[in-house]
């Protein structure tokens, strides 16, 4: 009786001896298929009730060498080998004709995703480095290996090999690069195959079940290609970006995440203690806009951060509390230049990552958006009004609030929690305004009490008050938010005070522990070291930010910020840390 190791080499075992050793090409397909049906069955079934059982018998049978140690090595570096990557290799020896070899010794270094066996001296290696992938070729009769003088020793060697190595070890391969009969670019290996690194679990040939992708992200990644590509596309996107900023002269700096109070931004804030001031509560950043600005103040030419930011807040699809943003502030620049800007950002990120699509990270899907420039523009106010088909109150008037509040009740939409005058028009902004926005929009020209940072001024044709910032809206989902920046120390007391008045009017004091507003968007004061900074003078300034996670689900196509994130949002880091029984 065969063993079922055995079963998938039928095929090739059948044809005569000479055949057998002479053409690969014959017997190819009909064992490969034969394999691939018997390792299927093999990791068929539940891969938690059969993980113990196969990490224990892989223990045991490494304990067999007597020696861990051989199957983790340090690197060993020749002179007279290079250490190529698969990709440097096909780019290199392409030109290699069928059954050609190349006299020259490489060295490539990759992960093991399949192998082939072809009696127990030919074994077929494919050899991954994370981006591309080559075939070894290790016949034992092509094996001259300098570390072992007798061959009953070599073959002993070999025989270990065989027997150790599987899907998932990291492996060393040194030979001659070589094209196949078939056609196939390959290293034809002239030393048996050396260890790297074992897997001591074995690696499942598919990986769907969101849960455990998100519980071991490292073996989602070991499967599934679209996870890698996902984070090599962010790689590109950040990078483009940071190149796009520095093309306008802007400089990279780092501001602090930890200190006493936050601005910028309107969010509850997570909060420590340090042991060093132990009577003072410090907050991380919800935006790093105060800290930047001030060095504008001080003298910098522009200046952008890409960074962490965190909220203390829920976890959704696109929400995660600790995120990446990305905000510049350029002295002199219009609200025009900022539009003009981001028009070309986008533009620009859209023809790159269509590329690197193409050409490289080919199991993302393709982006289906127009970034025609220009994009098109929505007046708030205006768009508002014409939407609901009546004018809206004076924004400006003691009862601004009730009067929101009876048009809620009039046009049957749900009143926000905590009903201030800025989040009653943000929910008519949410309601009529981004369901307009599936390509490329910008809502310009917002309410002043809607950007308290923003400079603002009186619009004729609206009779109101109005913010001189816009924000970028993509299929429904803001993407940028800009603004020339308030620089009157004199309006930007007067406007931060009006924060508070509309929070306390909306039933919260602004003081932390509140029941009201506050106690879901953080606690509102006026930043009296902030103030003290404008009075030195920060130049007219534009200011412009954006969230990088949303930009990097948008040109990846990912669904979830959770997918553009290394290890998930903060419910999958949560996760990683339970401990797991074997």
């Amino acid at each position: 009786m065969r063993c079922r190791a055995c079963l998938f080499l039928h095929p090739w075992r059948s044809l005569p001896a000479k055949s057998r050793h002479s053409s690969y090409e014959y017997f190819h397909d009909e064992w490969r298929n034969s394999y691939r049906r018997w390792h299927a069955t093999l990791a068929s079934g539940s891969a938690e009730s059969t993980a113990f059982g196969d990490y224990q018998k892989r223990v045991n049978k490494l304990q067999k060498s007597q020696d861990f140690t051989k199957f983790y090595p340090r690197l060993e570096e020749d002179k007279n080998i290079q250490r190529r990557s698969p990709k440097d290799i096909r780019a290199d020896y392409s030109y290699l004709k069928n059954g050609e070899v190349k006299d020259v010794t490489l060295r490539v270094d990759g992960r093991i995703l399949s192998h082939r066996s072809a009696g127990s001296k030919l074994i077929f290696y494919d050899v991954s480095d994370g981006e591309s992938t080559i075939q070894a070729l290790c016949n034992l009769a092509n094996v001259h290996d300098v570390s072992y003088e007798e061959r009953d020793r070599l073959r002993a060697a070999w025989r270990e090999s065989t027997q150790i190595l599987r899907r998932g070890d990291w492996i060393s391969i040194t030979g001659h690069p070589s094209r196949t009969s078939s056609g196939e670019l390959s290293i034809a290996a002239t030393r048996i195959p050396q260890v790297l690194a074992t897997s001591l679990h074995q690696v499942p040939k598919e990986l769907t079940d969101l849960e455990r992708r998100s519980r071991s992200p490292h073996v989602d990644l070991i499967v599934n290609r679209q996870p890698r590509d996902t984070l090599r596309m962010r790689h590109h996107i950040e990078k483009f970006i940071r190149e796009f900023l520095e093309s306008y002269n802007l400089i990279h700096v780092r501001t602090p995440v930890l200190s006493i109070g936050v601005g910028g931004a309107t969010a509850r804030p997570f909060t420590t203690l340090a042991s060093e001031f132990p009577e003072s509560e410090l907050a991380l950043r919800i935006a790093p806009e105060l800290f930047l600005k001030r060095l504008l103040v001080g003298g910098m030419e522009g200046v952008y951060e890409m960074g962490q930011a965190f909220r203390n807040e829920g976890i959704d699809t696109t929400h995660n509390p600790e995120f990446t943003t990305c905000e510049f502030y350029k002295p002199f620049a219009t609200l025009e230049d900022l539009i003009k800007m981001t028009e070309d950002m986008f533009a620009g990120l859209a023809e790159r990552t269509t590329a690197i699509k193409k050409e490289q990270l080919q199991s993302l899907d393709a982006l289906d958006i127009n970034f025609s420039i220009p994009f098109k523009r929505l007046e708030f106010i205006p768009a508002i009004e014409a939407a609901i088909g009546r004018s809206l109150p004076d924004l400006s008037h003691p009862n601004a609030q009730q009067e929101f509040i009876s048009i809620f009740h009039t046009l049957d939409l749900e009143i926000p929690a905590s009903p201030s005058l800025p989040r009653l028009l943000d929910a008519l902004s949410s309601a009529y305004l981004e369901p307009q926005c599936t390509n490329p929009t910008f809502i310009t020209h917002h309410p002043e009490c809607l950007s308290p940072l923003s400079k603002s001024f009186y619009d004729p044709h609206t009779g109101q008050r109005i913010a001189a910032r816009v924000e970028l809206f993509i299929n429904s989902r803001e993407y940028v938010n800009a603004y020339e920046e308030e620089n009157s120390p004199f309006e930007q007391r007067r406007k931060f005070e009006d924060q508070l008045r509309y929070r306390q009017l909306a039933g919260g004091s602004g003081k932390p522990g509140d029941t009201g507003a506050a106690d879901s968007e953080g606690p509102a004061t006026v930043d009296e070291s902030y103030l003290e900074a404008l009075e030195w003078g920060l130049p007219p300034t534009g200011g412009w930010g954006c969230g990088v996670d949303r930009i990097c689900m948008l040109f990846a196509g990912a669904s979830r910020i959770s997918d553009v994130l290394s290890f998930g949002n903060l419910r999958n880091v949560m996760a990683l840390a339970q401990p797991r029984r074997r």
